[in-house]
């Protein structure tokens, strides 16, 4: 069933506009980070992670975002090029910002952490003059993820990029993907969530996620309150995630369907929601039901979680779809389902 229906003319799925950073995991996990001596690099970022991730599944993705012009710069543009995004409009910074780099803590599977390295952040130096129109136009939909939208110059060219996308008839779809770092204060939060949301035929988040782009509106909805009040602007399908109690995604014709995450042993408490989205849009592209796109999605995030990186472990299709068969012989066909 087709909930949101994409120009299958154009040669692009999703042109993803974020940040790209770059992740160090301990090697000698289960300690304090200050105890911790050896690291592998890997790329991440959420939205770099899933454009990742929906290419293992065989979508075309483009990115909009500034890296750094140094040697980690090169290594992320190279690592997505491999991967098959395109990166023709990823351009490099001219005046020495640098990317984000991120240290993670793995105390245990169920307590983790993350230290952060964002001044004079590379990925928040896109300007409307990075934004064309002509990509947008080429591609069936544009995701935003809601850290682009955290300080000027990239919340103009975010927002930007969303009005090319109505003009031009691309699918809108926000990751509300709430990061502390940058943010000034609640209000602008609020301000700019709700200025995309409102204009997104998919919006994805936590329930917490939503409580913060809502709270100018009309704080303490429900997850029924808030789809529906979504539906009553532009959005096609809600999608809101409560952790390990699972998730549930609304669509605008009054459908409603809930999942559980998969019962695996866990490694870190972070990098599930990358795999979640990536085999999501994954099932949303390709036309399926609903609850066979949420399961997709559970699956993933699931197998990210139990895994190393963020990125380089990302699951092709016939991995997730191995993982779930082999779930289900193990614990029943209605596992995580609701």
């Amino acid at each position: 069933m087709k909930y949101v229906e994409f120009d299958e003319s154009r040669k692009m799925d999703i042109v993803f506009l974020g940040r790209i950073a770059i992740d160090f995991n301990p090697i000698d996990y289960f300690h304090p980070l200050e105890e911790c001596t050896t690291f592998k690099k890997y790329v991440g970022g959420s939205p770099a992670n899933t454009s990742i991730g929906v290419s293992r599944h065989g979508l075309k993705a483009g990115f909009f975002v500034k890296v750094s012009d140094d040697q980690f710069g090169n290594f992320v543009v190279e690592y997505m090029k491999k991967e098959g995004v395109d990166t023709s409009r990823i351009t490099r910074c001219k005046n020495g910002e640098k990317l984000g780099l991120t240290f993670t803590e793995i105390l245990s599977p169920t307590e983790s952490s993350i230290l952060m390295y964002r001044n004079d952040i590379a990925d928040l130096q896109l300007s409307v003059e990075d934004i064309d129109e002509e990509y947008i136009r080429n591609s069936k939909a544009l995701l935003i993820s809601g850290t682009a939208l955290s300080e000027s110059p990239s919340r103009e060219a975010a927002l930007k990029a969303v009005l090319l996308a109505k003009k031009n008839g691309t699918r809108v779809i926000f990751d509300i993907d709430y990061r502390a770092y940058n943010w000034k204060n609640p209000d602008e939060i609020s301000i700019y969530y709700e200025a995309v949301a409102r204009n997104a035929d998919i919006i994805m988040g936590s329930r917490e996620e939503f409580d913060l782009t809502e709270r100018l509106i009309q704080p303490g909805r429900s997850d029924e309150e808030t789809a529906k009040a979504w539906f009553s602007q532009n959005a096609k399908i809600v999608l809101i995630k409560h952790g390990k109690d699972g998730s549930t995604a609304y669509t605008a014709n009054g459908e409603k369907y809930s999942i559980k995450p998969f019962p695996v042993e866990a490694l870190k408490g972070f990098g599930g929601g990358d795999g979640y989205a990536s085999a999501f849009l994954y099932g949303i592209f390709s036309g399926w039901d609903l609850i066979d796109c949420l399961e997709f999605g559970s699956a993933e995030a699931s197998m990210m979680v139990r895994s190393h990186s963020c990125s380089e472990e990302l699951p092709t299709t016939e991995e997730v779809r191995a993982f779930i068969k082999e779930e289900k012989e193990k614990y029943g066909e209605m596992i995580a389902r609701a």
